[in-house]
């Protein structure tokens, strides 16, 4: 039985204040007590869902060094999004760092376009499927959750899709809606881990973390308040679900190019 043992963290954020940020995250961890695979924080964890680009960070900066950091002292993967500049363009960023100091990207596809995320970032081109323990991870970033062909579980291509968010309560239904969707069109297990509080743009963010398996089944949800929470999923239930119903063997065979 392959157990991916996974801790979430529904984050207060503080308003473009890095430094406060990783302080109060770090401070936060240390009450994790048993062993995890993987610490989840939210879409820019460091700074709070903000257009501002001076806050940018290049792709070594202080913030992945602190994940690399937190990897080592939990030896477990640390992943969540923060903005990234390189080679003159912004990137936001999702940071998949190991506990050796290696690590892989995401880019975010679909920019916010009413919050102008588009006109700010860069969006990214390529899906990141990561392996770890035996699962196939794809994590994505907040309103990707949308594009459902995007997310398209082709070939069972990945295990657990994974979202990191800043998403507010006033679309709250839509997120808690469309995670259960992911999960039962693509016969996986999905987490969605957003943050809670008040940004720089007065938007509550209640945040409405979960975890839902293969069948739409709730394995975990926590509205409102900050909240670490270390739980374990089964690929072998996932096995089991996908082999009681095979219908993503006759999916409709086209990619997004």
């Amino acid at each position: 039985m392959s157990i991916l043992k996974i801790s979430t963290f529904q984050a207060y954020l503080f308003w473009e204040n890095i430094d406060k940020n990783l302080q109060n995250l770090a401070l936060r961890l240390s009450s994790i007590r048993e062993k995890t695979d993987l610490i989840i924080l939210p879409e820019m964890f460091n700074t709070g869902f903000t257009m501002n680009t001076g806050l940018a960070e290049e792709i070594n900066g202080r913030t992945t060094q602190w994940m690399q950091e937190q990897a080592l002292r939990f030896d477990c993967v640390v992943t969540g999004s923060i903005a990234v500049k390189e080679n003159d363009r912004y990137y936001n960023r999702l940071i998949w760092m190991r506990p050796d100091g290696t690590s892989e990207k995401y880019d975010k596809l679909h920019l916010f376009s009413p919050g102008r995320e588009d006109q700010i970032y860069t969006p990214g081109k390529e899906k990141l499927i990561v392996e770890l323990n035996g699962w196939k991870i794809c994590p994505v970033i907040c309103y990707d959750l949308r594009f459902p062909v995007w997310l398209r579980n082709k070939n069972e291509e990945y295990d657990l899709l994974l979202i990191v968010a800043n998403w507010p309560e006033r679309r709250s239904l839509h997120w808690r809606t469309l995670i259960q969707a992911r999960a039962i069109e693509n016969q996986s297990f999905v987490i969605g881990v957003n943050r809670v509080g008040h940004d720089g743009n007065e938007l509550y963010h209640s945040g409405d973390s979960m975890c839902i398996g293969p069948n739409g089944e709730t394995i975990y949800y926590k509205p409102n308040d900050e909240d670490l929470y270390t739980f374990s999923i089964s690929l072998d239930d996932l096995i089991k679900t996908r082999n009681s119903l095979p219908f993503l063997k006759d999916a409709d065979d086209y990619e997004l190019l």
